[in-house]
């Protein structure tokens, strides 16, 4: 028999759903400033790999002397996402939900049993849990993650009045090349994100829209007859 379980509660879905569209705000408009002083690539002393991007990738997506409209679509939806952030976080821990995303001693085992069997090299099943390892480590990196952009963009932003703060993570260079990698791993989770949800089927999915899954329960009834110490009426023990 299939039933409607209830999965995710409705500030939860409200906090990914505005999460998705201004977190894509941000990566984008934050390309349109990074145009301004691309300088950073993956090689070996003077040998360069890939440079974080080649002209091309620029030209195609329109990002060329863009920078004031960057800034400025940069530092408005910078609130959307810390208020969001915020109240992700403190609805977490308000309502217990914390419980379910906090990696425990368990979860780092189970992660590698996950990603084993999304590999295909076990047949061992995650654990039917609402979050399993990898998920509760992964959650709970990207919120650290979010936080670690708040913290780089006000040292970049104002790295005079919160001198301090860029100080303690390192200077304004160090500052901005965190910063830069924390948005890299942010499409990073996306890409592998939307990998797994689409793995897992529409039923999840639809979990994180209405907040329920369908779910198959045994309502079979058992083909014993249920037994008493009481003796029956009219006879004698």
């Amino acid at each position: 028999m299939r039933t409607l379980r209830k999965k995710h509660p409705l500030a939860i879905r409200w906090f990914h759903w505005i999460n998705f569209p201004v977190l894509f705000l941000m990566i984008w408009s934050g390309l349109l400033i990074y145009w301004a002083n691309a300088v950073y690539r993956l090689g070996v002393a003077s040998y360069t790999l890939f440079s974080f991007f080649p002209e091309p990738f620029f030209q195609v997506l329109g990002i060329p002397y863009r920078l004031a409209e960057g800034m400025s679509l940069h530092f408005f939806f910078m609130w959307f996402f810390a208020i969001n952030g915020v109240l992700y976080v403190v609805y977490t821990l308000v309502s217990g939900e914390w419980r379910q995303l906090v990696p425990n001693r368990r979860s780092f085992h189970e992660a590698i049993q996950v990603a084993l069997h999304d590999l295909r090299l076990s047949n061992v099943e995650p654990p039917p849990r609402k979050f399993n390892g990898a998920q509760q480590i992964a959650y709970t990196t990207i919120t650290l993650m979010g936080a670690g952009s708040l913290l780089t963009g006000v040292a970049i932003y104002k790295p005079v009045q919160f001198a301090w703060l860029t100080n303690v993570l390192g200077g304004y260079e160090w500052v901005r090349w965190e910063h830069f990698w924390l948005a890299v791993g942010y499409v990073l989770f996306f890409v592998i994100h939307v990998v797994q949800v689409a793995r897992a089927g529409w039923n999840n999915f639809r979990a994180m829209v209405t907040g329920y899954e369908i779910v198959t329960v045994d309502n079979s009834p058992s083909m014993e007859k249920p037994t008493s110490s009481r003796p029956v009426e009219g006879t004698t023990a």
